[in-house]
C-alpha cells in the first residue's frame, strides 16, 4: 500500500538514547532540557531569532490570534487545512474570504484590499503546499491599514524566500510538527516571530499564563511540547538532508513526466527555496480527477484531495462563493510523497495517472 505521504522514523535506537536522558531525570514535560535543546538547534537550523515550540500545530494559530488582541474580521484564504478557518471562529473572529491566485494558489493579494472594512484587524493567509504568499505586497496592505499579519506556514519548514527563512516574515508565523510534515515530532507545532515583546506574551499564553512557578502574567492555555515530542524532533533533525534530497528527486521525477501534459502543477513564487512539502496536480475536470483517483486505488495507491472542499463551503461560516478555490479545489490532487518512495512505485503511479488524461 502507498499512501500519500509516510511519516519518516530514525532509528529506534537513536530515538531511545535520546529519550533515556527524560527517563533519567525522570523529567517528561513543562520545557525540561530536550524542549529546550530542540529549540535552540531549530534556530540554527531555521535561522530564526524565537520559536516557541508547542503541542501541536493548531494551537499556535489560536495563540497567535490571542496574542495579537485580534477581534472582529480576519481576512483569510479559503484554502487551506480546516484549521486556518476554525482557529479564527474558535477565538471568538470572523473569517472573510478572499479569493486565490490561480497558479499559486495562495491567497490573491490583489483582491484584500477590496475585503477591508472597519472591522477588519487582521490578514491570516497560508503558504500553500510551502508555496509562500506575495509577502511584500500583503504586509505593504498591512502597514497601509495597521493590521497585523499571521502566516500560517504548517507546510514551510526549510523554506527559504530571499535567502531568509520564511518564518521570518509577518508579525508571528506558525509551522506544524505532525508526523504527515517533513520536520515532526509525531503531534507538535511551533511559533516564530521577530519581536522579544511578542514572543514574551506568546511563551506565556503557551504556558498557562505562568510568570515563574508562583505568578501569573495573564491568560495562558497549555499548548506545551513533552519531551518525549521533543526526543522525535532531536533523533530526526540529522536526516533533514537526506529527507529533502529524496523528496526532491521525486518532485523531479513527475515534473519531468507531466511536463507537457494536460496538467497543471504548482507554479513556485520566484526567489524561492522550496521544501517539496507536497505534489500537487490540478485536472482539467473533477470528473477526470475521479478517475484518476480511482484508478490509483485500485493499485492500493491512495492519493489526497488536498485542500478539498474549499472552506467558504464549510457549515459553520457564511458560504460566499469563491470561483477560484471553489473550482480548484474539486479538480486538485496530492500524489503520493515521501522519503524512501521507491522509483519504480513513483514511475508506476505516473503510468496510471497518464493513462487516464
Amino acid at each position: 500500500m502507498i499512501n500519500v505521504t509516510k511519516t519518516f522514523l530514525p532509528p529506534q535506537e537513536e530515538y531511545d538514547v535520546i529519550l533515556k536522558r527524560a527517563w533519567d531525570t525522570n523529567w517528561i514535560t513543562n520545557r525540561g532540557s530536550l524542549v529546550l535543546e530542540l529549540e535552540n538547534k531549530l534556530k540554527d537550523y531555521l535561522a530564526v531569532s524565537n520559536i516557541i515550540t508547542t503541542t501541536n500545530g493548531t494551537l499556535p494559530l489560536q495563540i497567535a490570534i490571542k496574542a495579537l488582541g485580534i477581534k472582529g474580521e480576519v481576512i483569510t484564504t479559503p484554502f487551506s487545512y480546516v484549521a486556518t478557518t476554525s482557529s479564527i471562529i474558535w477565538e471568538g473572529c470572523s473569517p472573510i474570504f478572499v479569493d486565490i491566485h490561480p497558479e499559486y494558489l495562495t491567497i490573491d493579494e490583489t483582491k484584500i484590499e477590496a475585503a477591508i472594512t472597519s472591522k477588519t484587524t487582521a490578514v491570516l493567509a497560508t503558504h500553500v503546499f510551502g508555496n509562500p504568499c506575495n509577502i511584500e505586497r500583503i504586509e505593504s496592505i498591512a502597514k497601509k491599514y495597521n493590521l497585523n499579519v499571521i502566516y500560517d506556514a504548517a507546510h514551510c519548514f526549510g523554506v527559504k524566500y530571499k535567502h531568509k527563512s520564511i518564518f521570518n516574515y509577518g508579525n508571528i508565523s506558525t509551522c506544524s510538527f505532525h508526523a504527515t510534515k517533513l520536520f515532526h515530532t509525531a503531534e507538535g507545532g511551533a511559533l516564530f516571530t521577530k519581536s522579544k515583546l511578542i514572543n514574551d506574551t506568546l511563551f506565556y499564553h503557551h504556558n498557562f499564563g505562568h510568570q515563574g512557578p508562583e505568578a501569573f502574567q495573564g491568560l495562558g492555555i497549555n499548548a506545551k511540547m513533552s519531551e518525549l515530542q521533543a526526543a522525535m524532533g532531536l533523533s530526526l533533525l540529522p536526516y533533514m538532508g537526506d529527507i529533502m534530497e529524496g523528496r526532491k528527486a521525486i518532485c523531479e521525477l513527475y515534473n519531468k513526466a507531466f511536463k507537457n501534459r494536460n496538467l497543471q502543477l504548482l507554479k513556485i513564487r520566484e526567489y524561492t527555496e522550496w521544501n517539496y512539502s507536497y505534489y500537487p496536480v490540478i485536472f482539467e475536470s473533477e470528473i477526470q480527477l475521479e478517475k484518476v483517483k480511482e484508478a490509483l486505488e485500485r493499485e492500493k495507491i491512495f492519493p489526497r484531495r488536498y485542500f478539498y472542499p474549499s472552506l467558504n463551503t464549510l457549515p459553520y461560516v457564511k458560504n460566499d462563493k469563491k470561483l477560484i478555490s471553489d473550482d480548484i479545489s474539486k479538480r486538485i490532487l496530492c500524489l503520493p510523497l515521501y522519503y524512501g518512495l521507491l522509483q519504480k512505485d513513483v514511475e508506476n503511479i505516473i503510468k496510471l495517472v497518464i493513462e487516464q488524461l
